[in-house]
This record gives C-alpha cells, structure tokens and sequence, in this order.
C-alpha cells in the first residue's frame, strides 16, 4: 500500500469515528421498529452507498455508549436462527440530541465547503 493510500484511509477511518455515532441515531430514529446490529449494519451499507460501511463488529461499542449515555434503550429477545438478539431504539432524549448534532454537522459541513470551493472544480 502506498503512503498516500495509507493516509487516506487514516483520514477516512478519523471522519468515520466522528461520525458514525451520528448516523446510527439517524438510522433508528428513522426506524418503524428497534433494530438489532446486524440489520443496522446493512441499513448503514444501503443508504451509506457504501462509504458508511464497515466492521460489524465496531457498531456495538457505539451502540453501547449511546445507550449509556441514554440516548438509546435495548432489550433482548430471542431468535429462531441463533443465540439471542439485542434490539436498539432510540429514547426521546436521543432525538433530541440527534437534531442538535444534525445542526453541527450541517454548520461543519458548510463551513468545509465553502473552504473546498473551487478545489476541483
């Protein structure tokens, strides 16, 4: 792999971290029912055009923390095809707290804009 390959996905592992919190609140609360990771991980895949997607595994630390941190409640039910499953929703405080970070995220994306403009164009 090349230097600038390796910093490129450096960089885009560094704007996956800040923001995949984000997009998993996104993700349920647009949700007609809880979710359990699997189904999650194939929504982020599907709407993500693949630039959301990634390990599995790494949703569910995010998961965790956000229901640690309230904005999110689980329960576990069991399965007919496995071992139990997990199921996230998202909790009012969660939407409340989803739009503030949309708001951020906007402002942020707008300001890295007007930055880039003309770059490639």
């Amino acid at each position: 792999m090349s230097e600038s390959e390796l910093h490129l996905k450096k960089f885009q592992k560094e704007l996956s971290t800040g923001t995949v919190s984000l997009v998993l609140l996104a993700v349920l609360s647009k949700a007609p029912e809880p979710m359990y990771g699997y189904l999650i991980a194939k929504q982020l895949e599907r709407v993500g055009e693949g630039v959301l997607s990634g390990k599995q595994s790494a949703l569910y630390p995010v998961l965790r923390n956000l229901e640690g941190a309230g904005l999110l409640e689980s329960f576990v039910e069991p399965s007919m095809s496995g071992p139990p499953r997990r199921y996230y929703r998202i909790t009012e405080a969660g939407r409340t707290t989803l739009l503030e970070w949309v708001a951020a995220w906007r402002a942020t994306r707008d300001s890295v804009d007007s930055v880039l403009l003309g770059i490639l164009e």
